[in-house]
């Protein structure tokens, strides 16, 4: 309290934009190099990465039809809800109703919404580390409390469902499933996802299950949607057409109930649902009125393309990274657009961690990651492989001349 007035605190959450923009001011310019941003998961950055012309042309022709220029409903257009269920329904046992769709400004107001729906006095959420900073933000600003449960490296970054078992309690409200995996590139099999979703159902907790990155699979394991389990357990389904379909800055997100038996999903939530959506800002209607034909004209060409380069790109940073000795990637990425690599730092000379490693190497070479501690683990980076691959070799073989110049030994160096 100060003078009689509540004092708000501002949470001190890292966020990644944060930290790369401070990133981005400790570069030295002088050293002429061209900057190369391995740190934001933005493939648009790039000229390899470009979306379809389908998607262009219908919002060109939503935009110049004069029809969308006012207030969309604030739950999203109705055919954009219909088109999202039908996409959605495709990869499920049951068929969604426009109704179970609500359009957001992209993935992190659907991430928003989450946290404020399920908020109540006490509550906590389960949320992965290594995962996205965007959860702790959120729910800092919801005074809900976050409890992280690790993910394992060693068995391609799975859930630890111990952990869950000892973190869960009478306050616990949720589950949150990132798949395929951001920062760690990974693709969670049927079997672990439906482990997830008995772990979800003993602890009668609802599973937030993030798919923004929904089909950007290329490895062994094919991308399942956590809403199959829906009959199971009550699945929020939060996506967006952001990278799959490379549009990350026009905002088209969604906030879904995938729960069939209506275990989550009473008249009383889904009234709350439509009244905190009339005081959220969706994305602008003429993006939500291009949806429809967005969903249905996109070739798998183009879905084939963008998986190729990420398989690509993916190959590459395995590879390079082998040659830098400070590096090791203990799993190959199978999905998604990043992944983890753990850093050891005693093998260099003046370098304390990763955060340090981070601002070094941004000043010395031009070259941007985000360091592992931003998201959760300390000595490890998280390095975007959505690059345009000549971009991505030349940055590695900056890392791998900066490691050098920094190591005890050269001698592992080729």
């Amino acid at each position: 309290m100060e003078n009689g007035v509540a004092k708000m605190e501002t949470p001190t959450n890292v966020t990644i934009k944060g930290i790369l923009g401070l990133l981005m001011a400790n570069l030295d310019y002088e050293n002429k190099k061209r900057v190369i941003s391995l740190g934001m998961g933005d493939p648009t950055a790039f000229s390899c990465f470009t979306t379809t012309s389908v998607a262009e042309d219908a919002v060109v022709d939503a935009l110049t039809s004069q029809k969308f220029n006012g207030y969309s409903p604030t739950v999203g257009l109705p055919q954009a809800r219909k088109a999202i269920s039908e996409y959605l329904s495709i990869n499920l046992p049951y068929k969604l109703s426009p109704d179970d769709v609500f359009i957001t400004a992209g993935c992190t107001q659907a991430i928003e919404v989450a946290i404020s729906i399920l908020a109540r006095p006490n509550s906590n959420i389960l949320v992965p580390k290594p995962g996205f900073p965007i959860y702790e933000l959120c729910a800092a600003f919801r005074n809900v409390e976050i409890r992280h449960f690790d993910l394992l490296p060693e068995n391609n970054w799975e859930v630890d469902l111990d952990a869950i078992d000892a973190l869960a309690d009478h306050n616990t409200v949720a589950i949150v499933i990132i798949n395929p995996g951001n920062p760690c590139g990974n693709v969670y099999s049927y079997q672990h996802l439906k482990k997830i979703a008995e772990t979800a159902k003993k602890h009668k907790v609802v599973v937030i299950a993030d798919e923004v990155y929904g089909h950007l699979a290329f490895g062994q394991n094919p991308f399942v949607p956590m809403g199959v389990f829906g009959s199971m357990v009550p699945v929020l389904t939060l996506g967006s057409l952001s990278k799959r379909w490379i549009v990350p800055g026009w905002r088209l997100g969604w906030f879904v109930t995938t729960d069939p038996n209506s275990m989550f999903k009473n008249t009383k939530t889904v009234e709350r649902l439509k009244k905190y959506f009339d005081i959220c800002g969706g994305p602008a209607t003429f993006i939500q009125a291009a949806v429809p034909r967005i969903i249905k004209e996109t070739s798998d060409t183009f879905f084939m393309k963008t998986l190729d380069i990420l398989k690509h790109t993916s190959d590459v940073c395995m590879k390079k990274i082998e040659d830098i000795p400070c590096l090791t990637c203990p799993t190959k990425p199978q999905g998604s657009m990043a992944m983890m690599v753990k850093l050891n730092v005693s093998l260099l000379k003046d370098i304390h961690d990763d955060i340090d490693f981070c601002f070094k190497l941004a000043k010395e070479e031009s070259v941007i990651l985000l360091p592992g501690l931003t998201v959760g683990l300390k000595n490890w980076v998280r390095i975007t492989f959505a690059a345009e691959p000549s971009l991505l070799e030349e940055a590695l073989e900056r890392i791998k001349t900066f490691s050098r110049r920094h190591s005890y030994d050269t001698n592992g160096y080729i």
